[in-house]
């Protein structure tokens, strides 16, 4: 295998429960044999549907990345899993090592094709509801102009923090084990972190809806493109593509979303709108802030 040919890519929000978006998924395939590939979640409601996604993704790319998005951790009223909470994120985690796809529990795989090597870390933080529009002192306050809005996340009734009190214990939960994976992390090399929602507040100022960024992430995270070695961030959630520049880390949406949504990009992206995003080597992209 010529490894100078080998890439890693990132996609999210692939949705395949819309049939548009699942032959995109069966039409996806690697540029070389040892191409990588992160999926940074949201790839389906149905528990079948992950797996099948998943499966086929793991059986064409030399490695497969995933972490978690709020769509895989729904309960669905029409899916056989009935699991809720941390069982069934604990689930998905089984059924990722059955395909042989890293998770945030396993051990971080290392990237040692071109730009590296790297350690690819995908995480599993959540949200608190502390990205909070302005003039909202609380997750009261701010939860209550969501509903006045009319803008309130289907997480509130499909997403389940059990065994947890609170969306908010569970992240935070999520945020402490992270913040002790990461920092035991050889610091010499450099880290792409890889997570569904975005780690900080700014991509969220560019929603048409600000109330929605109360589901979005937590501001415990804003400071780990710093803190630790990191070499660029891949989120998904936001159904935003483009790629920013936080302190000189590029931060990398790679959303493909709704079928309304990325047929909409098409026409000014072409193919580009619903391939996955280049991660390493390092893409040469406009800094767009």
């Amino acid at each position: 295998m010529d490894v100078s040919r080998r890439a890693l890519f990132a996609i999210s929000d692939l949705h395949v429960g819309h049939p548009a978006n699942r032959e995109l998924v069966q039409a996806l395939r690697p540029e070389s044999p040892g191409d990588w590939l992160i999926v940074a979640g949201d790839v389906a409601e149905r528990m079948s549907d992950v797996e099948w996604a998943l499966a086929l993704l793991a059986d064409r790319f030399a490695k497969v990345i995933w972490a978690p998005g709020n769509h895989e951790l729904w309960t669905m009223p029409s899916d056989p899993v009935t699991s809720r909470g941390e069982h069934r994120y604990r689930h998905l985690v089984e059924v990722c090592r059955s395909l042989g796809v890293a998770t945030p529990e396993d051990a971080y795989p290392v990237w040692d094709g071109p730009g590296g090597p790297l350690v690819i870390a995908p995480l599993f933080v959540l949200y608190d509801y502390s990205f909070r529009p302005a003039g909202s002192d609380t997750k009261e306050e701010a939860l209550a102009r969501a509903h006045r809005a009319g803008v309130v996340c289907t997480d509130e009734a499909l997403l389940h923090p059990d065994p947890y009190a609170s969306l908010d214990d569970w992240c935070a939960h999520r945020v402490v084990e992270t913040e002790r994976r990461l920092a035991a992390v050889d610091p010499a090399l450099p880290l792409v972190l890889v997570n569904h929602h975005p780690l900080v507040r700014e991509p969220t100022d560019v929603l048409w809806y600000p109330e929605f960024a109360l589901w979005c992430g937590t501001v415990r995270s804003a400071d780990w493109h710093r803190r630790f070695n990191v070499a660029a961030v891949v989120y998904g959630h936001l159904h935003i593509r483009r790629t920013v520049w936080y302190d000189d880390v590029p931060f990398m949406e790679v959303s493909v979303g709704y079928p309304r949504e990325w047929t909409a990009r098409v026409g000014s992206l072409g193919a580009d709108a619903t391939r996955p995003c280049r991660v390493l080597p390092l893409p040469e992209v406009a800094r767009a802030r």
